[in-house]
C-alpha cells in the first residue's frame, strides 16, 4: 500500500501502547501522518485503527495513521529490524520529518545483583535499539526540510540529581540497569548532535532527549503519578518545534535537566 500524502510524517517506536500510542495519538491529532512503530504488526494496526476511530469521533477529518513492524533490538537480517522497516516507510510514505524514539525496556535488579545480562538486556534496546534506528532511517530524515529526533530518556538518567538523592517516584533502587542506559542515551544525544552539527549535509536534524516524567504504564506496572498525556506531552511539543527548537539537548516539560 503506497499513500501519497503532503503532510510531515512522524514515526513513533513502541506506539502499539503507553506513551508511545499517546505521542502517535497527539500528534496526528496535529496534523502530521502518524507511523505507528510496533514489534508486533497487528498490535500496531490496531492501535492506528483506535487512534484514528477515536480522532473522527472527535471530529477531526483527512486522517493518514498507518503502522510498520519495527523490533528495535533485531539486528541485521533479525524479523522486525529497523532498516526493513525504514524500507517500508520509504516505500508508503516517501518521507519522514520526525522521528521519536520511544521503545524502550525496563529491567529491574539491586546493584549487587546485576550482571552482564541485565545491562545487555536494557543497553540492547534502550541504547543499541535507538542507534540501530538512528541509522536506518537517517537518510529519510535527512532528505526532510525541518528534521527531528527525539530520544525518550529519563529523569533517572541524571547523575546530579541521582547524586542529590532526588525522588524519582517509584522504588529507584532497583533501577540501575534502566537508568544506566538511559544516561548513556543521554551521552549519545549529544554525540550525534556534534556529528549533525559538524556535517552540512545533516545540520537541519535537530535531536534531544526528553523524560515524559513518572508516568504510569505496564512498563513500571501502573506505578507512575503521571499520565500517558501528561508525558507524551513534553515530547510532541519539542518535536513539532521550529526553527527556534534546541537541539542537543536534555528536557523535561518545564526546560533544560541536569546531566
Amino acid at each position: 500500500m503506497t499513500i501519497a500524502t503532503t503532510q510531515r510524517v512522524a514515526l513513533v517506536t513502541g506506539a502499539n501502547r503507553g506513551i508511545g500510542r499517546e505521542v502517535a495519538r497527539q500528534l496526528a491529532e496535529a496534523g502530521l501522518a502518524v507511523v505507528v512503530g510496533s514489534r508486533d504488526l497487528a498490535a500496531g494496526e490496531r492501535a492506528a485503527a483506535d487512534i484514528q476511530a477515536e480522532l473522527e469521533a472527535q471530529g477531526h477529518r483527512d486522517l493518514t495513521i498507518g503502522a510498520v513492524r519495527i523490533d528495535v533490538a533485531s539486528r541485521d537480517d533479525e524479523p522486525g529490524n529497523a532498516h526493513a522497516a525504514a524500507d517500508v516507510v520509504r516505500k508508503q510514505f516517501g518521507r519522514l520529518d520526525i522521528l521519536i524514539n520511544n521503545a524502550g525496556r525496563m529491567v529491574e535488579v539491586l546493584p549487587p545483583d546485576i550482571t552482564g545480562k541485565h545491562l545487555e538486556a536494557a543497553f540492547s534496546t534502550n541504547v543499541a535499539g535507538t542507534a540501530e534506528t538512528i541509522h536506518a532511517f537517517l537518510p529519510l530524515l535527512k532528505e526532510a526540510d525541518a528534521p527531528r529526533i527525539v530520544n525518550v530518556s529519563s529523569t533517572t538518567a541524571s547523575l546530579l540529581l541521582t547524586t542529590q538523592d532526588k525522588d524519582f517516584g517509584g522504588d529507584h533502587s532497583v533501577r540501575a540497569p534502566y537508568s544506566t542506559s538511559k544516561a548513556a542515551l543521554n551521552m549519545l544525544t549529544l554525540h550525534y548532535n556534534k556529528a549533525f552539527q559538524a556535517d552540512e549535509s545533516l545540520r537541519h536534524i535537530k535531536i534531544n532527549a526528553i523524560t515524559p516524567g513518572y508516568v504510569a504504564t505496564d512498563m513500571n506496572h501502573g506505578l507512575g503519578n503521571r499520565t500517558v498525556e501528561q508525558g507524551a506531552r513534553a515530547l510532541v511539543t519539542l518535536a513539532l518545534k521550529g526553527d527556534d527548537s534546541p537541539t542537543g539537548g536534555y528536557f523535561n516539560e518545564d526546560g533544560p535537566l541536569p546531566w
